[in-house]
């Protein structure tokens, strides 16, 4: 007994330099994706005219707030459309995510009789789509989306690869025992799912609401399609049609006259574009910590048997 223990202290230890070579390669890694978009913070401060000259650098010619004050000078419609983005990204992800807990959950019972046809069901339309002009056509004609919130919400409610994910989760983490148990103690399919399984299930949870948050978030595709009320327009959206105005206004500076030829190309183009970033990535940034401990011990659930 002595000795497996031993051995086992043995395989768990692991020595000062390979932890500091660990240390450097994940330093390394982070570094990596952490640079980016400091680079990027810089290079919205920068002045348009620094990037002419030097182009991208971590320390330009002459700092700016020229792409920030451009896009504040939007007001209230930056505003509206933050709310719409938050309104959209947390109704869509509570109603998808408990859409999504129900399907896997019924996916993962053994006992469900039609558990293999609900299963091919969705992964067939992981193959296979019935097109834009179809979809189109549903959600506009049948289902009347147009001009409001559900146009946003409603057509990426159900997504497949998350309900393999958080199927494949319930089965891996997830004793069918414990359900037996609570059958026997006489509790309910809603009960048993509401009560035991999704207290034990938050990793999984966790993950799956971060994927299909940063999806909401970061849509601007359906928008397009089915919205025309700027009061309804998301962050994104909002966004990108400033950065195309602005890039097209520069493009075609020339043909409009000498003097508004200068105003125009002195407006913030890649400064613009970089701040834009900013305004998008900064607010769904914040929603990692609130993630991160469940998506970590989900990582971590089976690594260690006891």
């Amino acid at each position: 007994m002595s000795r497996e223990k031993t051995k086992r202290n043995r395989l768990q230890s692991v020595s000062i330099p390979t932890e500091i070579i660990f240390h450097i390669i994940v330093g390394g890694f982070a570094l990596a994706c952490i640079i980016p978009f400091i680079f990027v913070i810089i290079i919205s401060f920068s002045s348009e005219e620094s990037i002419r000259l030097i182009g991208y650098s971590f320390k330009p010619l002459k700092w700016s707030t020229e792409a920030y004050g451009f896009v504040l000078q939007m007001g209230s419609q930056l505003w509206r459309s933050y709310f719409n983005s938050f309104l959209v990204s947390i109704v869509g992800t509570v109603t998808s995510v408990l859409m999504c807990i129900l399907y896997a959950y019924a996916l993962f019972r053994r006992d469900f009789k039609y558990r293999k046809f609900f299963m091919f069901f969705a992964f067939f339309t992981m193959l296979f789509g019935g097109g834009l002009a179809p979809t189109y056509m549903v959600c506009k004609q049948m289902l009347g989306l147009s001009d409001n919130y559900a146009a946003l919400i409603v057509p990426a409610l159900v997504n497949p690869f998350f309900i393999i994910i958080m199927r494949t989760f319930l089965q891996t983490s997830v004793p069918e025992e414990l359900i037996e148990a609570a059958a026997i103690d006489g509790s309910g399919e809603y009960n048993t799912l509401f009560r035991i399984i999704i207290p034990i299930s938050k990793p999984g949870i966790a993950t799956v609401s971060l994927l299909t948050m940063i999806n909401y978030w970061n849509d601007w595709f359906l928008t397009m399609l089915y919205v025309r009320d700027s009061s309804k327009f998301p962050l994104q959206y909002l966004l990108m049609k400033v950065q195309n105005q602005v890039d097209f206004l520069i493009k075609n500076s020339s043909v409009i006259g000498v003097e508004a030829s200068k105003i125009l190309q002195d407006l913030p183009g890649t400064s613009l574009r970089m701040s834009l970033v900013v305004f998008i990535v900064v607010p769904i940034a914040c929603a990692y910590p609130f993630f991160q401990r469940y998506i970590i011990s989900g990582l971590t659930i089976g690594s260690v048997k006891g």
